[in-house]
């Protein structure tokens, strides 16, 4: 975790250099449980280091993660059953996970409708262990477009994704679809809560796809400082049965 913080604290720096733009930091806690259709669970903890850059049109974001898996062989996080040719077994490791890039710009926003449009591309780079099963020691990248339109409290969204996924001969992957799409309703000045569904294709062959329902809700502590909170269901194999989260955010 001390990596990850060092590395967040980098780009913050560079970052704070810029003019006019935005630099924030971030921490988040996730964990998800789930058979994945292996018959024995798989437990994963995530601790994540962020940092935020957003500037006019751009927002740019990298993200590190501590990771502790512990379950059968076979599974990756963030893919699901993928290494069926490993010995049976479980195992439970540490360390971190992989580095993800992003950066996002805003295609289109029209102020009169509420309306806006955002592309964005992601790079995850393989700073995780393959051998210890903690990522699949390969680059992936991907290419999205999501939509938005607010109606006074209530914000409609949604949004297609292409994964291209690096694979190995011991995690042969595919190229596949995402879908999202859900709502978000402003309770007050300071809250939002929402809900949204998110689902991919399988990404092994004879595997199965991922689909999750997710709430959230959101809050403005105060001019500084906002938190984050989600659960999730997931509604096939690819997915983890349930999880939560929370996450954390301080501009600078």
């Amino acid at each position: 975790m001390r990596i990850a913080m060092a590395c967040a604290g980098m780009l913050l720096a560079a970052c704070a250099h810029a003019q006019q733009g935005a630099v924030s930091l971030g921490a988040g806690l996730h964990y998800s449980s789930g058979d994945y259709g292996t018959g024995s669970t798989t437990k994963i903890t995530s601790l994540a280091a962020t940092a935020r850059y957003e500037k006019e049109r751009w927002d740019y974001k990298a993200t590190l993660p501590f990771l502790e898996v512990e379950g059968p062989n076979e599974v990756v996080p963030g893919v699901g059953r993928a290494r069926r040719g490993q010995a049976s077994g479980t195992r439970k490791e540490s360390g971190l996970g992989d580095l993800v890039l992003s950066a996002t710009y805003a295609a289109l926003y029209d102020p009169a409708k509420l309306l806006g449009v955002d592309l964005t591309g992601k790079l995850k780079l393989p700073t995780a262990d393959e051998s210890d099963g903690l990522g699949t020691g390969e680059v992936d990248a991907v290419l999205a477009l999501d939509v938005f339109r607010t109606f006074d409290r209530v914000t409609g969204f949604g949004g297609i994704s292409y994964h291209i996924l690096g694979d190995s001969p011991s995690i042969p992957l595919e190229n596949v679809w995402g879908l999202n799409f859900g709502a978000s309703y402003k309770l007050d000045e300071r809250d939002t809560a929402g809900a949204m569904f998110e689902t991919r294709q399988r990404v092994v062959a004879g595997g199965s796809p991922q689909r999750e329902l997710i709430g959230f809700f959101a809050r403005q502590f105060d001019r500084l400082w906002k938190g984050q909170a989600y659960a999730l269901i997931g509604l096939a194999d690819g997915s983890p049965d349930w999880g939560f989260g929370l996450s954390f955010a301080r501009p600078l």
